[in-house]
């Protein structure tokens, strides 16, 4: 671990920030002089705690968060020569060092509040208060680490991070076996789980939250735990993902949303499909923001000169998986979930620049609208978009500012619970025709896909193309891939190699009308080899100089030293 972030952060657990919030769960004092054994003290203070987790110390992983969870994955276009859309990644990449100091300042705040709360907790704070405070710190670690595991591999285990300051071990760790660190995620959840109340303030971490995030963790676990032989998954972890799954689907009585594309509105930023999302804010401090909208959006897309995303698009391959064709003019729009998720030719969208009349995705209008078009694979980011600023007024009651706006980021959705459920089902069978398993998937697909005809029966192609259709750039599917390589790294590798990450030559001309046809669109194809893909992240640098450890083999991890 590196030094200055370890003791940083250590620090910064003890701190409080002094930035208001639009919502009032996520408001912090306002005054400077707070002190930590003068905090604490009310319910009010100890829920203003936990708040920070809910944004600031994930900003930095924020800013590579689309890279690794969509560009790895073959979804979204950086360029052929990006070094993760090709998997030339290095120790070196500036958004792999913001990850891992991100993960692990979530790690050292979530840690100090746990601690704060049993020795500073005044008496006059209810003992419900303090559970949920401690059930939330605990699940939003069990998340950073969920991160940690899928992006480095073996990574230390820090559960007490003042405990390594007084004890001047913190450049001493070594890395925990990677079913070690699974071990201590479903140990973290299950401390926290009976803590946290079964409904908890709009857009705050639950009893459900908890139990969804651990049927994905035991989904992501059985592949670790499985047969590398057989190709097959443990049997007793998929049995416990669908039996968390359920819980969610059944006892919390959540709903999915009727329309798709509202769950990525301002307006929706608390819905009851997000069970876990970093909720922003547009105020004083910089990192309470989100940021997405600059890297992702077309360049003008907002008055503030911010965005510059124009040549970030969707990439050939996902465009396909959608049925779409972007070297024709004519859209399917047979799945409600594209246009939601991708800008292609053509396509209009009432909830941008709604005091325009709204935003057409048009390169014949560039000059009109003052847009800069020319994405090689003809698509552009929808989700993580706000638009202007009149629609963040109306979505969120405030204006968005540079590089910032309140748009709540989605980690866990019902949507995807019910997607873990039926695969947990399906498990290593060939098929299923589970009735509960079926009705999971068809309500997913029956919410987005016009005129639906029921499945009867679905495989683990149709479950695992479902998950990239619903969860597209939200930045998870690439971790649905290192699932798969944990017990067929060969059909993970391949099922990449497969993808067409190239870009389209002339779609320009053609869209324009200086070509008559598109007979001369053709894909510039580019794909990478299967024997180049790596489903670990290199450490970074500056982690690596600060602790020799992480280039060493694991030591397992003493389990009796952490108290559950």
């Amino acid at each position: 671990m590196k030094n200055r972030i370890i003791k940083n952060l250590a620090i910064a657990t003890l701190m409080l920030s002094s930035l208001t919030s639009c919502q009032d769960f996520l408001n912090r004092p306002t005054e400077d002089s707070y002190t930590i054994d003068g905090f604490y003290k009310t319910d009010e203070q100890c829920f203003q705690s936990v708040n920070t987790i809910y944004n600031s110390p994930w900003y930095d992983f924020q800013r590579g968060f689309i890279k690794i969870g969509d560009v790895l994955a073959g979804n979204v276009y950086y360029g052929t020569d990006n070094v993760y859309q090709s998997f030339v990644l290095k120790s070196n990449d500036a958004d792999i060092a913001n990850a891992s100091a991100s993960l692990w300042s979530v790690n050292a705040y979530c840690n100090g509040i746990v601690e704060n709360i049993d020795l500073k907790a005044g008496p006059n704070v209810t003992l419900a208060t303090k559970n949920t405070v401690k059930g939330e710190a605990l699940t939003w670690k069990a998340m950073a680490y969920f991160y940690l595991v899928r992006c480095f591999g073996a990574v230390p285990i820090i559960h007490n991070n003042a405990a390594l300051i007084s004890s001047n071990t913190y450049n001493n760790v070594y890395k925990a076996p990677e079913s070690d660190v699974y071990t201590y995620i479903v140990k973290t959840l299950e401390k926290a789980i009976p803590m946290l109340p079964e409904t908890n303030a709009p857009g705050r971490i639950d009893r459900y939250s908890a139990y969804g995030l651990l049927a994905k963790v035991y989904l992501a676990k059985s592949g670790l735990d499985g047969d590398t032989i057989a190709h097959t998954r443990s049997q007793a972890d998929l049995d416990k993902a669908a039996e968390y799954a359920a819980k969610v689907i059944d006892e919390s009585g959540r709903k999915l949303m009727p329309v798709y594309s509202d769950i990525f509105r301002l307006a929706n930023n608390f819905s009851e499909e997000s069970l876990i999302a970093w909720h922003w804010t547009v105020g004083a401090q910089w990192t309470s923001q989100n940021t997405f909208q600059s890297d992702l959006a077309l360049n003008n897309f907002s008055e503030f000169a911010d965005t510059w995303g124009t040549w970030v698009g969707l990439t050939i391959d996902l465009e396909q998986a959608f049925g779409e064709n972007a070297s024709s003019l004519t859209r399917v729009n047979t799945d409600a979930r594209r246009k939601a998720t991708m800008m292609m030719q053509g396509d209009h969208y009432e909830y941008f620049w709604q005091d325009k009349g709204g935003f057409d995705y048009d390169w014949t209008k560039a000059t009109a609208q003052g847009i800069t078009y020319g994405s090689p694979t003809g698509s552009n980011l929808v989700k993580n978009i706000v638009g202007d600023n009149y629609d963040h007024q109306q979505g969120s009651g405030m204006g968005m500012a540079r590089m910032a706006t309140a748009l709540s980021t989605h980690l866990l959705r019902l949507a995807d619970v019910y997607l873990i459920y039926a695969e947990a089902v399906l498990g290593n069978n060939a098929s299923t025709s589970n009735s509960k398993a079926l009705k999971a998937l068809n309500d997913v697909r029956a919410r987005s896909i016009k005129n639906y005809v029921p499945v009867t029966s679905f495989n683990f192609d149709d479950i695992f193309k479902e998950r990239r259709l619903e969860l597209a750039c939200e930045g998870d599917n690439w971790f649905d891939y290192v699932r798969l390589s944990y017990y067929d790294r060969a059909a993970a590798a391949n099922r990449l190699a497969a993808q067409e990450r190239g870009y389209w030559n002339n779609l320009d001309g053609w869209y324009k009308g200086v070509l008559a046809n598109n007979s001369t669109v053709t894909i510039g194809t580019w794909k990478v080899n299967a024997s180049d893909v790596e489903f670990r992240i290199p450490f970074p640098d500056t982690d690596l100089a600060m602790n020799p450890h992480l280039s060493q083999d694991p030591v397992p991890f003493n389990f009796s030293t952490i108290g559950y």
